[in-house]
């Protein structure tokens, strides 16, 4: 196994602790929702047991990624500062029951694996904490958004509906 592959289960009851720093490149699914590859994240695992003695990974995601703002398409940096708790079981539909009987929004219930990719587990909770439609908060001087001008008003094409 590599160094970010765990069985999770032992990895939780050893109360083991993973770390690392990965380049924005190499997360493929997070490329595709980003302006470019360039940055990193920086990670960090730690094995446990839940208050009810469930297995438990506890999950920290932090760096800066390039976004698109939507609204004048011009780049910046987004900060990624994400922290997670994960509940394992050991299948689906223990997931379930757990999920319900725990009811705690700060938690996520899922399967647990001899080969666990500590990466993905990353690179998904750093999907997660992308905003669904990245802005800046006051877009840059000149970075008007250009409308067409020779497109008709939805509401004269009602109009001349009337």
């Amino acid at each position: 196994m590599s160094a970010t592959t765990v069985n999770s289960l032992e990895f939780c009851r050893l109360a083991e602790q993973a770390s690392g720093t990965t380049p924005v490149a190499e997360f493929v699914r997070l490329r595709a929702d980003v302006h470019d590859a360039s940055g990193e994240l920086s990670w960090a695992f730690q094995g446990g047991r839940h208050s009810e003695g469930l297995p438990q990974l506890s999950l920290t995601v932090k760096g800066e990624v390039r976004l698109v703002c939507q609204r004048c398409l011009i780049p910046f940096t987004q900060q990624i500062n994400a922290k997670s708790r994960l509940v394992l079981v050991t299948d689906e539909a223990q997931a379930e029951a757990t999920e319900e009987r725990l009811d705690d929004e700060s938690i996520d219930v899922i399967v647990a694996s001899t080969a666990m990719d500590l990466l993905a587990l990353v690179e998904d909770e750093a999907l997660l904490s992308l905003p669904l439609s990245p802005r800046h908060e006051v877009c840059p001087e000149g970075s008007e958004v250009v409308v067409d001008s020779k497109l008709e008003s939805p509401f004269a094409i009602l109009k001349k509906l009337k």
